[in-house]
């Protein structure tokens, strides 16, 4: 397990799920190889659809970019090992402008 070694890059996550996010994401690094990012990410979206009910959107890998709204309080972006991971939970109506 690598919990500890994680470093967050941005939340709005409660402090108790960013522990499971992290937890989790370790987890996964044990039982899959560090190549296969898609079986990683579909460990971590499983895990967070059955704690925290269903939405929940997971991507994992060296380089990626995004766009996307977020149900506040569910988000969390951080690395740990090789990869970087983006968990969130999505939302269904669009943001609003400033």
């Amino acid at each position: 397990m690598l919990e500890g070694k994680a470093l967050v890059e941005d939340t709005d996550m409660p402090g108790k799920m960013q522990i499971q996010a992290m937890a989790c994401a370790s987890q996964a690094l044990d039982l899959y190889d560090v190549l296969d990012c898609k079986s990683i990410a579909a460990h971590i979206k499983k895990e967070f659809d059955k704690e925290y009910g269903g939405g929940w959107q997971c991507v994992v890998g060296s380089h990626f970019s995004c766009f996307f709204t977020h149900t506040k309080g569910t988000f969390i972006y951080f690395t740990l090992e090789t990869l970087n991971f983006l968990i969130f939970k999505g939302s269904s109506s669009p943001p609003t402008s400033p």
